[in-house]
């Protein structure tokens, strides 16, 4: 599934222009790597790219051509304006708008904790397991029994054909799996850190890495 009919199957607001992938780095085709669908890049400091340092991102899709996903862990001082005000009720802490990437800006992306089984005519549409996204043109009301969080995310993270395979090759993300709390953590700026605290052995030391490796 390209990126594009993504947004158009999960009522993703589109702007009609600059439908592109983003071009981080050139990257290989890594043969035999294994899929990131429904789990987390956790960035590896230091990340040059700011648009990345220090992210959380869930991935949406990968598959050969290419792979997106939200950023978790960028809250922005932005609130939903007319006629998307009426989904702040809905929203889980906190509630604002998060920066899901740099592509697409003008792009909302809302992403869902269903309650149950997703059906199209529900509004949502499934991405994994329990998680959806959900159609911001919609009436909120109809939605409220079917999802219990709700996070708006404005723009996603893009990788054209064999990037992120070439980056995670690279050392530039750790693959790991989430824990329910975390696609809506009421404590975004921790993610980063509580994510890798978590972990086996001596990747949780990663956790206490400086801001500033240069101080360390």
């Amino acid at each position: 599934m390209s990126v594009i009919s993504f947004a158009r199957r999960a009522g993703v607001l589109l702007p009609p222009h600059g439908r592109t992938l983003l071009n981080r780095h050139n990257g290989v085709v890594i043969p035999g790597a294994s899929p990131t669908k429904g789990r987390l890049l956790v960035a590896t400091p230091p990340l040059e790219d700011p648009n990345f340092d220090r992210t959380v991102v869930y991935v949406i899709e990968h598959h050969d051509d290419g792979a997106l996903g939200l950023v978790l862990n960028r809250p922005m001082d932005e609130a939903l304006d007319e006629p998307l005000d009426r989904w702040v009720d809905v929203q889980s802490d906190p509630p604002v708008v998060f920066n899901g990437g740099p592509v697409e800006t003008n792009a909302l992306i809302a992403l869902a904790q269903t309650t149950g089984e997703v059906a199209e005519e529900d509004h949502l549409a499934p991405l994994n397991g329990e998680i959806a996204s959900a159609d911001l043109a919609a009436d909120p009301a109809i939605l409220r029994g079917a999802i219990s969080q709700l996070r708006v995310f404005r723009g996603y993270s893009g990788w054209g054909p064999g990037q992120l395979e070439g980056e995670i090759e690279a050392g530039a993300w750790l693959v790991l799996d989430p824990v329910p709390n975390d696609l809506f953590t009421a404590d975004p700026d921790e993610l980063w850190r509580s994510v890798l605290a978590r972990q086996p052995g001596r990747l949780a030391w990663l956790a206490g890495a400086p801001d500033d490796l240069a101080a360390n």
